[in-house]
């Protein structure tokens, strides 16, 4: 069986002797271990002059040596109890879990924050270079999120608008990026939430509008709710049609109930 040298693991028939350039011998010669009989190359030993009189596996040297000599057998591997495998497999259960157990799990409540959520930022608009996608990257908000805020069905703005609601829940800076100044945010603020009162509302009358909205302090939901409530009672309520033929139309719904019309 061929021998291979002991450190770098190379057949020492295939290894080529690396040579000094000036003397032309070379640089070390194979080296033949008095404690193991193993070999050790001339190359390996030229590398690394330790191994010409030390021995890298019984750790002992042939010369003096600071280090101490010889190592001491590693302690024997027995494996604990817990770690020995049976020789049987484990028992195969075919028992289903009950839908109660899988249907009665409650998920942990969510933990209370007592940050308060960011206010939303009310952006305004400079159509000559904003868009969805930039006011998006800017402000840090999905445009997923952005669409949903300002009731938007695709990335297009028209001409008309004016602002862009920034919804806070992404957007935790507080202040608004647009070039105009703050002070006019409070009024585009009142102004779209009269807008959208107006369209939810289906009411072209700006008076009613605000006539609702103030009596709620601009809560957009609670005035929408006032309205319908308004609604439902002029239903129960309804009032006859004057001489001309013409009744009531959606105008006039809510007018009643402040003014104390009859008829």
């Amino acid at each position: 069986m061929d021998e291979a040298c002991c450190t770098c693991a190379l057949l020492m028939r295939n290894i080529v002797p690396e040579y000094d350039e000036k003397s032309e011998k070379p640089k070390a010669q194979d080296r033949r271990l008095e404690c193991c009989d193993r070999v050790i190359c001339g190359n390996c030993i030229s590398k690394n002059r330790r191994f010409a009189t030390y021995c890298p596996y019984c750790q002992v040297s042939i010369v003096p040596s600071p280090l101490p000599q010889g190592l001491r057998d590693p302690p024997s591997y027995q494996p604990s109890s817990s770690a020995k495998q049976s020789s049987h497999p484990p028992s195969y259960v075919d028992d289903l879990p009950s839908y109660a157990s899988l249907t009665n799990h409650q998920a942990p409540p969510p933990e209370k924050s007592s940050i308060p959520p960011a206010e939303d930022v009310l952006h305004f608009l400079d159509h000559e270079n904003d868009s969805i996608t930039s006011l998006a990257f800017r402000y840090n908000v999905p445009l997923a999120a952005l669409r949903k805020a300002n009731n938007l069905t695709s990335d297009h703005l028209l001409m008309g608008r004016r602002t862009v609601v920034i919804p806070g829940e992404y957007y935790k800076g507080g202040v608004s990026l647009s070039p105009r100044p703050i002070e006019g945010e409070d009024e585009e603020r009142r102004k779209a939430i009269v807008r959208r009162w107006m369209m939810s509302c289906k009411v072209s009358d700006y008076d009613i509008a605000l006539l609702y909205l103030e009596q709620t302090d601009y809560d957009l939901d609670a005035a929408i709710e006032l309205y319908r409530d308004d609604e439902r009672w002029e239903k129960e309520h309804p009032m006859k049609a004057n001489v001309k033929g013409k009744g009531k139309t959606r105008q006039d719904v809510g007018k009643r109930r402040y003014t104390g019309q009859t008829n």
